[in-house]
């Protein structure tokens, strides 16, 4: 589960116990949500064992106000769980306040039996994560606490911006919406003044920010899925392809056992090799994927993609004869 959605979760959980019921639209609201996401973020909270009730006549949901979750009573799954996070994978990991992130699995891990912490430390001698390369993350501690600010009290915020392709600093107005991590680095999404739409933006490119002392409307309805459709990663360019690639042998079985899209589907042949398709929106990402497999892919639709592929891999032996 990504950071953002536990964050909302745990959000969700100590509203519930404030002693009001809620009804999902009341949820969706406060969170900036779909209904539908609301519903998901319930689904998954029942799943952990916190006990929610639906009250019929006031169409909402509470949860009994003395219940908890014991922070520190954990069995070695959730234990084990959690060390491996923090102390293998949050090592490398962009993580804003990992300072504060590691002291907290300390306290925590201060607590454990003495049994638990000990079968723990043993185990995770054994285990090492490789996440690969990470943008830098000098102010991330900064820009992300001052950006979360500005999305929890609704205010606009100015911020000038180094753009990647065009290698120009932009200036605009933003009402941020959501803070997301994605291949690699953070990204604030909102509405952008200069855009006249939502964009999203990562954070470290972002050369100076200031929260301004406006408030901004709208923004409750986003969710994050409906944002990006069916873009291969994060950009969704407005019109669906449907892609139909064929792996060689020596790459298949690395290339289906991973899920890459929502809409995968694979055929495997008699040879070895992989016919996988996706319904995207958009060509561009999806193109510099391909070009990562070499001579190891085909692409057999549509021909716009295969155009791009060959263009795109003529220009590389160009500059490199």
């Amino acid at each position: 589960m990504k950071s953002g959605r536990i964050s909302r979760i745990v959000q969700i959980l100590t509203t519930l116990q404030a002693g009001k019921s809620y009804a999902v639209s009341d949820l969706s609201r406060i969170f900036g949500t779909s209904r539908r996401t609301v519903f998901r973020d319930l689904k998954e909270l029942r799943a952990i064992g916190v006990p929610y009730h639906y009250d019929a006549e006031t169409r909402g949901y509470t949860i009994e106000p003395e219940f908890f979750l014991p922070p520190i009573d954990l069995n070695l799954q959730e234990a084990l769980s959690l060390l491996l996070l923090v102390h293998k994978a949050g090592s490398q990991m962009q993580l804003p306040f990992k300072n504060s992130t590691l002291l907290a699995a300390l306290k925590i891990e201060n607590n454990l039996p003495a049994k638990i912490k000990q079968y723990c430390n043993t185990a995770l001698q054994n285990v090492s994560v490789r996440l690969g390369a990470q943008t830098s993350a000098e102010s991330l501690d900064t820009t992300f606490a001052q950006l979360q600010t500005a999305i929890t009290g609704k205010h606009k915020v100015h911020i000038s911006y180094s753009t990647f392709f065009e290698g120009q600093v932009i200036k605009l107005d933003l009402n941020p919406y959501h803070l997301l991590y994605n291949d690699r680095t953070w990204y604030v999404l909102g509405y952008s003044s200069l855009h006249k739409g939502v964009r999203a933006f990562k954070l470290n490119h972002i050369i100076e920010l200031k929260t301004t002392e406006q408030c901004f409307l709208g923004g409750e309805n986003f969710d994050l899925y409906d944002y990006f459709g069916r873009a291969w990663s994060m950009i969704p360019e407005g019109r669906i392809y449907n892609v139909k690639l064929l792996f060689l042998p020596e790459v298949a079985d690395s290339v289906v056992e991973v899920k890459w899209h929502a809409t995968q589907q694979v055929t495997r042949r008699s040879d070895g090799s992989a016919i996988v398709e996706f319904r995207v929106d958009g060509l561009g990402e999806i193109t510099w994927w391909i070009l990562g497999y070499g001579d190891k892919v085909q692409v057999l639709a549509p021909n716009a993609l295969r155009k791009k592929v060959l263009d795109a891999a003529k220009n590389m032996v160009k500059i490199n004869e």
